[in-house]
């Protein structure tokens, strides 16, 4: 009886001070909330660990400063100025001149990945200089010239860059007329059959997934939206049990069933793809519009896959910096298990909203 009226007021004490502990949150939380500098002290004195993110952000925005003329498999602020030149081209009506204020550095950009192409073939995205060609030839055809564009032309030109037509990847890859007169091949209910198959699976078969099927599933991945078309992110694929198995134990997500994994993604966010702070959660947007068509695409190729969520923690995330050397400036995003689904794996139902719940209109 003793022992039971303990129990009792041991829960009731408990009760209380989860009570108490919650109004006291309630109020520091409200006070500190109330404006934007007791914001900011509240981050500096409680929460110091935010400061990982101004950190990540500055660092990013020197290293694309520095990048600028460095060697870089893929230029950044090239793929953003020739993004910026195709939806030039697209507008309707189409202006008579534009792109003044950065094509100029767009063509010494320019300059710099066909010195690079011929210096090392290798060490270029040839899609991206293809690419480019191709928009900067439409850009000088389509433009009412002035003295500024006519040397910028002459510049380009005299690159003497020609794209080996065998290899690209379409006849023409600046902006086009899409044929919308015959069906998408996909209807409506075979797209909507696929999402409610695509379940996140924990239970894999433990056999090899074969990389083909992960590269055909990316081809999809990497048609997703991206800012700019800078696509600012990175698959970093691991298929080796010793680090599957080591990386899987790092977020908390994967508890109870990591040692069932066969291949593990980590879709890192590369920040200094951007110049400014406006920008660092662009990495998040991008990388998940891109995971996610992954994911549909594995679907159709037989594979299951369960997104790890990544937690903003930094204790984790000082353990997966070291575990994948990666910079104060590359952020892990997510997380995703991949493997042949297991038969006997069940997986949860996972009723979700309803529409009147999830979305309004106007």
């Amino acid at each position: 009886m003793k022992t039971l009226k303990t129990l009792i007021q041991h829960i009731l004490g408990l009760k209380i001070v989860r009570v108490v502990l919650k109004y006291i949150y309630l109020i520091t939380l409200g006070i500190f909330s109330s404006n934007r500098i007791l914001s900011i002290i509240y981050h500096i004195v409680f929460f110091p660990t935010y400061s990982r993110e101004q950190h990540g952000v500055l660092k990013a925005r020197f290293k694309y400063y520095r990048n600028l003329n460095t060697t870089q498999s893929t230029k950044v602020d090239l793929r953003r100025n020739i993004h910026r030149i195709e939806k030039g081209l697209l507008m309707k009506p189409q202006r008579d001149i534009f792109a003044l204020n950065y094509i100029e550095e767009t063509i010494e950009s320019y300059l710099g990945y066909v010195s690079q192409y011929k210096n090392d073939l290798l060490s270029v995205d040839i899609g991206e200089l293809d690419w480019s060609y191709d928009v900067l030839c439409s850009y000088f055809a389509s433009i009412k010239g002035n003295s500024k564009t006519d040397k910028l032309k002459y510049l380009f030109e005299s690159a003497n860059y020609s794209p080996d037509t065998s290899k690209k990847e379409k006849d023409h890859m600046s902006p086009y007329y899409r044929d919308i007169a015959n069906n998408i091949p996909v209807d409506y209910d075979s797209l909507l059959n696929l999402a409610l198959k695509r379940r996140s699976v924990r239970w894999f078969e433990q056999k090899p997934v074969p990389r083909e099927l992960i590269d055909k599933a990316l081809l999809v991945a990497r048609q997703s939206p991206s800012a700019c078309n800078r696509l600012p992110f990175e698959y970093r694929i691991f298929d080796k049990p010793e680090l599957v198995n080591k990386i899987s134990k790092i977020p908390f997500g994967a508890a109870g069933y990591s040692q069932n994994i066969p291949t593990l993604i980590v879709l890192v966010g590369k920040l200094n793809y951007y110049f400014s702070a406006r920008d660092r959660h662009v990495i998040y947007i991008d990388a998940s519009l891109s995971a996610m068509s992954f994911m549909l695409a594995l679907e159709t190729l037989g594979l299951s896959s369960s997104v790890i969520n990544w937690p903003d923690f930094e204790p984790v995330e000082i353990k997966m910096q070291n575990t994948l050397k990666l910079g104060v400036d590359e952020r892990p995003v997510m997380l995703i298990a991949i493997g042949f689904p297991d038969k006997d794996g069940k997986v949860a139902y996972s009723q979700k909203k309803s529409l009147e719940v999830l979305r309004s209109y106007n």
